[in-house]
């Protein structure tokens, strides 16, 4: 039975489906295997926009890349534990 809370989760998520960098897709599934079977077979190109194309600092985007590692590395063992602690208090308050 759905209640008013998934109907409000469903709202939230049934926007337009995007690929992995963002690029907006077809919603309907036939409409969507088309759209693959023209990529695969060379009848239109597969625009994916780069970071340069959006306006991003190249250099920015490549600190992106390895934020989470390099923080993991700067980060003691004690605090790693606080802020594990905290991230699961806080999912288990929800």
């Amino acid at each position: 039975m759905l209640t008013a809370k998934h109907i409000q989760n469903m709202a939230k998520t049934s926007r337009m489906p995007r690929g992995p960098k963002g690029e907006k897709r077809p919603a309907d599934v036939n409409a969507r295997a088309v759209t693959v079977g023209k990529i695969a077979t060379g009848d239109i190109e597969d625009k994916r926009p780069t970071p340069e194309a959006g306006g991003k600092d190249p250099a920015a985007v490549a600190l992106g890349r390895k934020g989470g590692k390099a923080r993991a590395a700067a980060l003691g063992k004690r605090k790693r534990k606080e802020i594990a602690r905290k991230a699961a208090a806080s999912r288990w308050a929800k």
